[in-house]
């Protein structure tokens, strides 16, 4: 009976990381979509799926907690527990991030009075699907997958650098378009944050398949 409710215990925790995985998701793309297309309605439905990430947080924390400490596990299934607390805090954290790019959306709504051109469509595009390949790499067990993840980020940070360079070069040939700029370098930056947060992710994947911390073996991703 004890074993059968602790794997029980094991399923309602991935399950639940799946549907806060799913939620910030959303949060992401309606965020993005908020930003891109000045869309009230899509920054909005961002800030109402803050409660449910949140709600699926402090669930999380719980069942991982009860499963430690009444369950005594040990070994791989010690590893998925472990990981599964390291998911749930960067999931949380890439929900705020994704309230952040909606706050700027809204600012840019109000503000935006002319065209500035940014490449933040494309740093969208790489980000988003970083975290959706690292939870694809925890549901499937894959830590090739997971290293995988870690080898894009060195694209969006180069991305980021060069979407600044263009924000500043265009805020010092227009001066009303300052506060434009930094509401779309803010955003940028969240996005990158975004995806730093998918590698903590994959770095999770790793360590629970594997039994290896990457956090300090910059050297062991190639894998």
């Amino acid at each position: 009976m004890m074993a059968r409710h602790f794997d029980e215990l094991l399923e309602e925790l991935r399950n639940k990381l799946l549907e806060m995985g799913e939620l910030v998701q959303a949060a992401i793309r309606e965020s993005v979509r908020a930003l891109e297309g000045a869309d009230e309605s899509a920054a909005q439905s961002v800030f109402r799926r803050e409660g449910d990430i949140n709600r699926l947080e402090l669930e999380i924390d719980g069942i991982a907690t009860k499963l430690l400490a009444l369950e005594q596990p040990v070994a791989g299934d010690l590893r998925f527990i472990t990981a599964a607390g390291k998911i749930n805090n960067n999931l949380e954290r890439i929900g705020d991030l994704a309230i952040n790019i909606a706050e700027r959306s809204e600012s840019l709504i109000q503000n935006r009075h002319f065209a500035v051109r940014t490449d933040i469509p494309r740093l969208a595009e790489l980000a988003e699907p970083m975290v959706h390949q690292a939870l694809e790499a925890f549901v499937k067990k894959d830590a090739t997958e997971a290293r995988a993840v870690l080898r894009a980020d060195d694209a969006i940070d180069d991305l980021r650098d060069a979407v600044f360079s263009d924000l500043i070069r265009q805020m010092k040939t227009n001066s009303q378009s300052v506060q434009t700029c930094v509401d779309l370098m803010f955003a940028a930056r969240s996005l990158e944050r975004i995806a730093d947060h998918a590698t903590n992710i994959a770095e999770a994947v790793v360590f629970m398949v594997e039994g290896v911390d990457l956090r300090h073996h910059h050297a062991e991703i190639s894998g």
